[in-house]
């Protein structure tokens, strides 16, 4: 405790370094939230001084070190399971089991390991992470940086800059453009639906270690006539290409807890996903219980898309659904969440 009576935070991260990730806009989220409290907390940045609780939020090879040496309460965000990077990056069969271990281990050094989904907490049970250790508080985003705009010209201004056709329904994907992304999927539904806009939002965020790099470098650089890539925007942009859609749609074949679904939920987006697992227990079992729409295939993709389209009754009730994920996401909730967390630990520290 600092000599004001603070609790002192040290938020270590590099993941804000590279634009268009999730893991970086849920690191400002959650840093903004502490900052509120700043009559119980005094938040510092990759500081070099002695803190009460040291919050490492990205794996990072430099973080490591100077995680290791830090006094303090180690806490540790976990965004990702090693399993979880299949389908993110192409290494080498041993380089990619020694990149999984030095995550696993950069995990144990943390005296509390705080996941963004519960579905993790078993899977990190069994690989060697004390129950006790891990604390499940979800991710959130903030009203003031995600809301619906209703200016329409405001909207089309952004549409221009992005080379995006003013006349046509938008289906908006978003992340970085990897094979687990389900990118080929994305392109295919543009296909089988000309006539609607098929708008891609993120990069390469790894490079052409990027797993199917090569395959997905081709389509981006020559897409279909209907679909836009634009690359990484900036965060601050964010809220206009949610607004100009019609809808989030989700592809991906293995997600953590999207950032996406919160911000297009909070900008009051219908919310089209594939049937994954992960999404019951973040979205289901207290928010829509068996009220999700989650499709299989591209054949139940296509089916969701035509009827978002087509059918204004469809949409309302998509809309509604994410109203209801707006509300129960919210900042306030998760606030007290963490509130409640440090002080705790801070008190068992003692």
């Amino acid at each position: 405790m600092n000599k004001d009576g603070k609790i002192s935070v040290n938020m270590l991260s590099k993941a804000d370094s590279v634009e268009g990730q999730g893991v970086g806009s849920a690191y400002l989220e959650q840093v903004a939230l502490i900052r509120e409290m700043s009559d119980i907390f005094e938040v510092s940045i990759n500081s070099h001084k002695k803190a009460d609780i040291v919050h490492v939020h990205s794996i990072n090879l430099r973080l490591w070190f100077r995680f290791r040496k830090r006094k303090g309460i180690r806490v540790m965000y976990c965004h990702f399971l090693p399993d979880t990077l299949r389908g993110s990056i192409k290494l080498p069969k041993p380089f990619f089991n020694i990149f999984c271990k030095y995550v696993m281990n950069f995990y144990k050094k943390a005296k509390y390991l705080v996941v963004v989904n519960p579905v993790f907490i078993d899977e990190l049970v069994k690989l060697g992470v004390k129950k006790e250790s891990i604390v499940y508080i979800p991710n959130f985003v903030s009203e003031k940086d995600f809301s619906p705009i209703s200016d329409e010209s405001l909207l089309n201004e952004y549409k221009v800059k992005y080379k995006i056709p003013l006349d046509k329904p938008i289906i908006l994907g978003c992340g970085q453009i990897q094979t687990r992304k389900g990118v080929f999927d994305f392109i295919d539904l543009a296909k089988s639906n000309p006539d609607i806009t098929f708008l891609w939002v993120g990069g390469f965020s790894f490079g052409m270690i990027t797993d199917g790099y090569s395959e997905l470098k081709k389509i981006v650089d020559n897409p279909p006539a209907n679909v836009v890539f634009t690359g990484i925007i900036p965060r601050s942009e964010m809220n206009y290409i949610y607004n100009l859609s019609d809808a989030l749609l989700m592809t991906s074949y293995n997600e953590l807890f999207p950032m996406t679904i919160l911000e297009a939920a909070s900008c009051e987006k219908p919310l089209i996903l594939r049937d994954l697992d992960l999404y019951r227990p973040i979205l289901g079992k207290e928010i829509l219980g068996e009220d999700m729409l989650l499709c299989k295939d591209n054949n139940e993709f296509d089916t969701a898309i035509k009827n978002l389209v087509n059918d204004p009754t469809y949409r309302d009730d998509l809309v509604r659904k994410s109203k209801l994920i707006k509300s129960f996401y919210s900042r306030d909730h998760v606030k007290e969440m963490w509130k409640d967390f440090y002080l705790d630990i801070y008190q068992k520290g003692k």
